[in-house]
């Protein structure tokens, strides 16, 4: 089965503001997208700064930024999108994931079907 992962234009571009207010010494960071138990719906995203990269994680290059998933977590998501949303109510990372039956209305969970 072919993996896949893809982070929105919004996203790389959210994802490089961050990296430049933090200093060159979290320049060469990339931003990890993992996935944990938990959360109101059995599974939620987590989002964080990750100087380091395994040799089995999955990499995605945009816009000069890289996002890292590892690959757990690339099962759970294969197929979806890294995107940020800037709206009233809030801005905020988004994964757009079709392996997820329902998600809650804070967007950081879901459950599997």
């Amino acid at each position: 089965m072919t993996q896949s992962f893809t982070v929105s234009d919004a996203a790389a571009r959210r994802i490089a503001e961050i990296i430049a207010t933090k200093g060159a010494a979290e320049s060469t960071s990339a931003l990890r997208v993992s996935v944990s138990a938990g959360g109101c719906n059995g599974f939620q995203y987590e989002f964080r700064l990750d100087p380091e990269t395994s040799p089995d994680d999955f990499v995605v290059t945009s816009h000069g930024i890289r996002v890292v998933v590892d690959p757990v977590s690339l099962d759970l998501m294969n197929g979806g999108e890294l995107d940020f949303v800037d709206k009233l109510m809030g801005a905020h990372f988004a994964v757009k994931n079709p392996n997820a039956a329902s998600g809650c209305g804070c967007g950081t969970s879901f459950s599997l079907a």
